[in-house]
């Protein structure tokens, strides 16, 4: 069986575990805590522009999806930003733009931030790199892009490593000993995606082998 959520501060005394974890098990660490906060204080924001960056599986969306539960919105997809979602965005103060990148309709996302100021609302837009490193082809859309308050999910500490590996393995019922997961801190790079991908690894070959986890899985899924 995994490790069941209300006994983790009873199993593990190095990391304060749960009183970490915020708002749908989002936990924070010193690597998210100015975005959770920054998105938490709305209205009260320095610009109405916020570009949330972070690297794939850096809890981007979570955040994000946090904020429209709590403050209400619209979320859509860069790649999918039509006439018609433009048209729906009028009835929200709040909106959120996921995943830009080089690939979007420029024309339609700066109608969108024109929408936004003309309006006051607020904006959220989601990107792997900072927006003003984004070389648009319009060269209004590079000067609006230097308009955005930059927030940054820095990579992982080792406590965010220690409760993304622990959560995601008792998710999976897969039990794990807190010197294992020492272990794996000290081998691992320091990337959520790295992250991600043993854990896929470790539920693969646990899954195959229907064995507890031990050194040597740790070590096979390490690719050591």
């Amino acid at each position: 069986m995994g490790i069941k959520m209300r006994n983790l501060n009873q199993l593990i005394l190095k990391f304060d575990y749960e009183k970490n974890f915020k708002d749908q098990d989002f936990y924070l660490s010193k690597s998210n805590e100015y975005s959770f906060k920054l998105l938490n204080s709305w209205p009260k924001w320095q610009k109405n522009f916020i570009n949330l960056i972070g690297e794939k599986f850096s809890g981007k969306t979570h955040l994000v999806n946090i904020f429209i539960e709590k403050f209400k919105g619209i979320k859509i997809n860069a790649s999918e930003i039509t006439n018609q979602s433009l048209k729906k965005i009028k009835f929200f103060e709040n909106v959120v733009v996921e995943d830009l990148d080089r690939q979007v309709d420029e024309n339609l996302f700066f109608t969108l931030l024109n929408i936004i100021d003309q309006d006051n609302k607020y904006l959220i837009v989601t990107t792997k790199i900072p927006i003003v490193d984004i070389s648009f082809k319009l060269d209004d859309l590079n000067s609006r892009s230097k308009n955005f308050l930059l927030s940054n999910i820095k990579k992982p500490e080792d406590d965010l490593m220690f409760a993304l590996i622990l959560k995601n393995l008792s998710d999976r019922q897969i039990s794990i000993n807190k010197k294992l997961i020492d272990f794996i801190i000290k081998r691992i790079d320091r990337s959520y995606g790295k992250i991600f991908d043993f854990i896929y690894k470790i539920d693969e070959i646990s899954l195959k082998r229907k064995k507890p986890i031990d050194f040597k899985i740790i070590k096979e899924a390490l690719g050591e």
